[in-house]
């Protein structure tokens, strides 16, 4: 029997921690990913709350496993990377009061038409820095691959991992579909840089499904993972709530809004949790 522990980004269930304590002990999880909370990010969470929300979440057996932060969300060229350092620091503070030990974080977007490979050295500088001021903290920066930014290919998350090889690394099936690139050999090349994967799924037009419904070999990559030794998976669900779903089909017809549409964000949430299950199940 494996031993994962299931964790979320809860905030796509409620915006509240009553709310995201609730689908997380409904769906028998184990922790947050902490993204959002009452419309904040956890970048901007006071140190005061950061410390109240994790007693909260002690008091319901919870924990907060990673602080899912913006930080290396901005553009390698306007944005003032001064700044996002301080920005960088406080986080790290937050995460530490969460009680996190990861914090995940991106390698910058880099201007749309341009080559990646021009702003190769200035990202790992920029990444080197990054890491240094995490040190000693007791929480690991995670570089996670995303559309647009330096490492959204796994062939540059691997230079990255290989540059600075302090930052653990998040693998996320769902944006290399949306980036074009075949998992299973993203899979490949990241998987000894894997700290923990999120549970997200996509078809090749870019739409994102329940886990094991898409493109991104969830189920395959996720029972390696697991048999190499991981432990942890933070869902994701991106899945599309339509509110107005249920008036539409109250008589049992199809809306044809698409297969993966859900009336609100507890059964989005849900159904992305019960995908997850039935993978593990089969494992």
């Amino acid at each position: 029997m494996h031993t994962t522990h299931i964790y979320a980004f809860a905030d796509e269930a409620s915006p509240t921690l009553a709310g995201q304590i609730e689908a997380l002990r409904r769906n028998g999880m184990q922790g947050l990913e902490l993204r959002g909370l009452d419309g904040e990010n956890v970048s901007g969470m006071s140190l005061k709350k950061a410390a109240e929300v994790r007693q909260s979440l002690e008091d319901a057996g919870l924990v907060v496993w990673s602080a899912g932060s913006p930080i290396g969300k901005i553009d390698i060229v306007k944005d003032d990377f001064a700044a996002h350092m301080d920005l960088l620091k406080h986080t790290v503070d937050v995460a530490r009061a969460l009680g996190a030990g990861k914090l995940r974080m991106f390698s910058f977007y880099i201007p749309g038409g341009d080559d990646p490979a021009r702003y190769r050295d200035e990202v790992m500088e920029r990444l080197t820095r990054m890491a240094d001021a995490a040190v000693g903290s007791g929480v690991t920066l995670c570089h996670e691959n995303e559309k647009g930014i330096y490492g959204d290919l796994a062939a540059r998350c691997l230079d990255i991992h290989r540059s600075v090889p302090a930052l653990g690394g998040v693998f996320d099936p769902a944006n290399f579909i949306q980036c074009g690139q075949d998992t299973a050999k993203a899979w490949e090349m990241l998987k000894p840089h894997t700290t923990y994967m999120h549970v997200k799924d996509a078809l090749w037009d870019g739409s994102v499904v329940p886990a094991g419904h898409g493109e991104g070999r969830v189920a395959e990559i996720i029972g390696d993972y697991i048999a190499s030794g991981g432990t942890a998976l933070t869902l994701e669900p991106h899945l599309r709530v339509f509110e107005g779903l249920s008036a539409l089909e109250r008589e049992g017809g199809r809306s044809g809004v698409g297969e993966f549409v859900y009336e609100s964000s507890d059964a989005a949430f849900d159904a992305a949790a019960m995908a997850l299950r039935e993978i593990l199940d089969r494992l």
